[in-house]
């Protein structure tokens, strides 16, 4: 299983470069990352359960310093990804592939 990320500046129709995001399993802190230039990122293999992205989206809106998406893996031999759309005050996310 693979897990990516993708954020998306909706706003402007640019990538959110530079974004922190962390990858939490039951609470725990598993990974930190910083998406690239395309505002994308890969994490480690999350394995099944319950898991958290918290993206640190304070730079690219006043309203939602992060954002918190929980998904759930039921088969960790597929791919996951979890991208994330972002304006000044409002967000969506959705089970990408």
């Amino acid at each position: 299983m693979s897990l990516s990320t993708h954020v998306l500046d909706a706003t402007t129709g640019t990538p959110a470069a530079g974004m922190t995001v962390v990858l939490r399993t039951e609470g725990r802190e598993r990974e930190r990352i910083v998406t690239d230039a395309d505002g994308r990122g890969r994490l480690t293999e999350p394995g099944a359960g319950v898991h958290t992205l918290t993206f640190a989206t304070a730079a690219w809106s006043a309203f939602y310093p992060e954002v918190t998406v929980a998904f759930t893996v039921t088969d960790p031999q597929r791919h996951h990804h979890v991208p994330l759309l972002l304006s000044p005050f409002a967000y969506s996310t959705y089970r990408g592939s």
